[in-house]
């Protein structure tokens, strides 16, 4: 079953956004979980690889204000404001792990409340956007988003967070507990996003298959960098592979390490 058309997603703003972190620390209470962290997200699509515990989950939340950061972040040159909402309003939108939808509500009902801050009119144009870029949830707009599978539901939050209109949209996990086909498709939908003009930031441990549809990857490990560097590159190196591929280590090492940078900011 295809939960996507062949179609660009028009619901992104525009210019595509460029988020710029620089010795950002973060963290839960007095405990930092990421300590001057660096990174760069371009437009395109730039995943963050790493272990459980690796600080991933922490970075976006941090991102959306969700808990304290210290550092310099600007997206297009402007300091990004610290409290949610105003970050919403910026530009940026995530798609939590576990997707947190209301499930005593419709998907028609979740999809609303993605683009409750903009008027009636505005609100109804984005809503039958979301429909035409996700055609199976028009026939699903009346089912409890409760009742609906891991994947189907993972679309209802990717189209509510499409509901704001970002420019930046974060995704934490969006393959988590799905079945390999629909890992195929919303990593497939990400990457259509991206080449839509949405820039997207997306944290993900399925590396093979993030890899696979990636502009540039980072990879964290005890909330510091260890690699970056474009994708496809990051997916060749010997550092990735070994960790994370299962790769043989007394294989010969590949000429792609020499353009991943260990660790650096791409």
């Amino acid at each position: 079953m295809m939960w996507y058309r062949d179609t660009p997603f028009v619901l992104g703003g525009a210019p595509q956004a460029h988020l710029k972190v620089q010795g950002l620390s973060a963290g839960y209470g007095a405990f930092l979980v990421l300590r001057d962290l660096s990174l760069e997200v371009r437009p395109g699509l730039t995943v963050v690889l790493g272990p459980n515990g690796a600080g991933k989950t922490t970075l976006l939340k941090a991102l959306n204000g969700l808990i304290r950061r210290q550092g310099v972040v600007t997206l297009d040159g402007e300091d990004l404001p610290e409290k949610t909402d105003r970050i919403v309003k910026a530009g940026v939108a995530l798609v939590p792990e576990g997707r947190q939808l209301f499930p005593q509500m419709t998907v028609l009902e979740n999809l609303e409340l993605g683009g409750w801050l903009v008027p009636k009119a505005e609100r109804a144009r984005r809503l039958e956007q979301a429909f035409a870029g996700f055609p199976k949830l028009r026939d699903r707009a009346q089912q409890l988003a409760g009742t609906m599978s891991g994947g189907e539901q993972q679309m209802v939050a990717v189209a509510r967070a499409m509901m704001s209109a970002p420019r930046l949209l974060m995704l934490d996990e969006p393959s988590l507990g799905l079945a390999p086909r629909m890992v195929d498709e919303l990593l497939g939908m990400a990457r259509r996003i991206a080449d839509a003009g949405t820039t997207v930031l997306m944290v993900e441990q399925n590396v093979k298959k993030a890899l696979a549809v990636a502009d540039r990857g980072y990879v964290l490990e005890r909330g510091t960098l260890v690699a970056s560097g474009p994708a496809r590159l990051l997916a060749r190196s010997s550092v990735v592979r070994e960790a994370y591929l299962g790769a043989d280590s007394a294989a010969t090492p590949s000429t792609a390490n020499t353009a991943v940078r260990r660790p650096a900011v791409a």
